[in-house]
């Protein structure tokens, strides 16, 4: 079992017991160190607050459950207002929202494509009249301008 999979299964509960939803979950490597992140959302936002004490939670039981052999650090984040869009479920809940999708080789000219998310099936998504293959999408992504 992946890493991210073990660390959703005893995260998630806990995550929720603080009154938040688990986004994702990501081990990565950034600059020669290993980092695992936490992605959490709620309704009406998360703040630094709900990262400390899902932090505080959930740090203990990482190092009794000790799924990671090397050194990494720790991170509890919101999910962001332009969170990635992994799952079908997420394609689901926001489907009809602005997204940014960004792809492995350029279409028209660009690698880049913003649109409303009008369709997703078995990882084709379809952006306004757009239907991308899975195979041509590197990301997809909510969309926010400011």
């Amino acid at each position: 079992m992946k890493i991210t999979d073990q660390v959703r299964q005893f995260a998630e509960p806990v995550v929720q017991e603080k009154g938040c939803s688990l986004w994702d979950v990501e081990y990565v490597r950034e600059g020669g160190e290993w980092y695992l992140r936490l992605y959490i959302d709620k309704v009406g936002g998360v703040d630094i607050s709900d990262c400390e004490a899902v932090s505080r939670a959930v740090d203990p039981i990482l190092d009794e459950k000790d799924p990671i052999p090397e050194s990494y650090h720790f991170e509890v984040c919101s999910a962001g207002l332009d969170r990635a869009l992994k799952r079908p479920s997420d394609f689901e809940q926001f489907m009809g929202s602005p997204v940014l999708v960004k792809l492995y080789q350029p279409k028209n000219g660009s690698k880049e494509i913003k649109g409303v998310l009008r369709g997703y099936d078995n990882g084709d998504v379809t952006v306004d009249d757009i239907t991308l293959k899975k195979q041509e999408v590197a990301l997809v992504r909510l969309y926010v301008e400011f």
